[in-house]
């Protein structure tokens, strides 16, 4: 755990930012230290250094490390994304996740339907209507992904009927 490893006689990154000597209780010292200036200075940025004071004073120091870390990743986000933070980073992989469930469910769709005509003897696969697609002709995540999904999850159910 860093908060109870012995520091450097360096100031923190917070009191560096700030131009002034570390004092032994400094709230910051054991989470931003000296080699990490961007750190502090991206949390400062975005929650202010007055609010992370006294989020890490309301919480036992065992929490302190996690909250830390947590409000650097959000800081992170915010500053990358400032209208969504991490919340657009979640909801991105998300929308990736049920692409995901989707193309794997049209591809055991199309297995079975595989795996049923050759057990049934039919030894011309060209006769039936099932195509295989090539990877690019998969909907993309992004644009229209709601209207794509819906439109090939028909299409599942129905190769799935056959």
């Amino acid at each position: 755990m860093r908060s109870q490893e012995a520091r450097s006689t360096s100031s923190c990154a917070a009191c560096k930012l700030w131009k002034r000597r570390c004092t032994p209780n400094c709230i910051f010292a054991p989470h931003f230290r000296s080699d990490e200036p961007k750190k502090f200075a991206k949390v400062h940025k975005v929650f202010g250094a007055s609010n992370v004071s006294k989020i890490l004073i309301e919480v036992t120091e065992e929490q302190r490390e996690d909250i830390v870390n947590s409000l650097a990743y959000e800081a992170e986000a915010r500053l990358r994304d400032p209208v969504y933070g991490c919340i657009g980073a979640i909801a991105l992989l998300q929308r990736k996740m049920i692409q995901l469930q989707h193309d794997l469910a049209l591809a055991r769709a199309r297995l079975s339907l595989y795996a049923t005509t050759y057990s049934a003897g039919i030894s011309n696969p060209e006769s039936h209507r099932f195509r295989t697609v090539a990877l690019g002709e998969f909907p993309v995540a992004c644009g229209g992904f709601m209207d794509s999904f819906s439109q090939t999850c028909n299409e599942v159910n129905q190769d799935a009927h056959i």
